[in-house]
């Protein structure tokens, strides 16, 4: 029988993303948005957004807002007209990823004017600004021209170098720092893929049977 070197089979056990506030990583990129989100219910209307480019933790943003409002969280492309009402039942809901031609644009009508009525508290997210051309009903474009809104600006290199180690740490590896300089310009700048580079070389170190070094890292992503 052929001798051949043991690999350790890494076990598919799913990691879970903590969106919990003590979890998120302040910096000047995110500071307006987290001001928005803990200012409420002080707010100017009973409308905010949160926007900026994919990865930029708009999603994390929206789950510690939801926590402290008591919100449901709807993806914009399932709210439909008749499920307002239900959808608005614990007086606070997050529209998430609003994106022009892909949601109902008299639900989403309804839903402002029922939040209203209501007294009820709208948070959206999108990855753009709601006035550039978000709906093509007059009435609606107006409303969301008017929601205040908090930019998130792309993660900068503190940020991301201190989301690394976090992420590192909540799978249990120490790293050591020129591990995190060498990825930093090496990455593309985002939560969102700092997560997936961070669970790739996890598998991979525990597939080898090795400490996720420097070294180890280099050769994995030339690989």
């Amino acid at each position: 029988m052929r001798a051949s070197a043991a690999r350790q089979l890494p076990l598919e056990l799913p990691h879970v993303v903590s969106f919990r506030r003590d979890d998120f990583l302040e910096s000047r990129a995110n500071e307006a948005a987290l001001a928005l989100v803990e200012r409420w219910p002080d707010w100017p209307s009973y409308a905010a957004a949160i926007t900026g480019p994919h990865g930029s933790g708009k999603s994390h943003l929206a789950s510690i807002w939801a926590e402290r409002a008591g919100a449901r969280t709807m993806p914009s492309r399932l709210l439909v007209r008749e499920e307002v009402p239900r959808a608005l039942a614990t007086g606070a809901l997050v529209i998430e990823n609003l994106i022009p031609g892909d949601y109902d644009e008299p639900a989403l009508f309804h839903l402002f004017n029922l939040a209203k009525e209501d007294g009820a508290s709208l948070l959206f997210t999108s990855d753009r600004a709601l006035e550039s051309g978000m709906a093509s009903l007059p009435d609606l474009a107006s409303r969301l021209r008017l929601v205040p809104a908090a930019k998130l600006d792309a993660p900068d290199d503190a940020l991301i170098a201190a989301v690394l180690v976090k992420l590192f740490a909540d799978r249990q590896i120490a790293v050591e720092q020129d591990l995190i300089a060498y990825l930093l310009p090496r990455m593309e700048r985002s939560l969102g893929s700092a997560r997936e580079l961070v669970a790739r070389i996890d598998a991979a170190a525990l597939a080898a049977g090795k400490p996720a070094t420097r070294a180890f890292v280099s050769a994995l992503l030339r690989a």
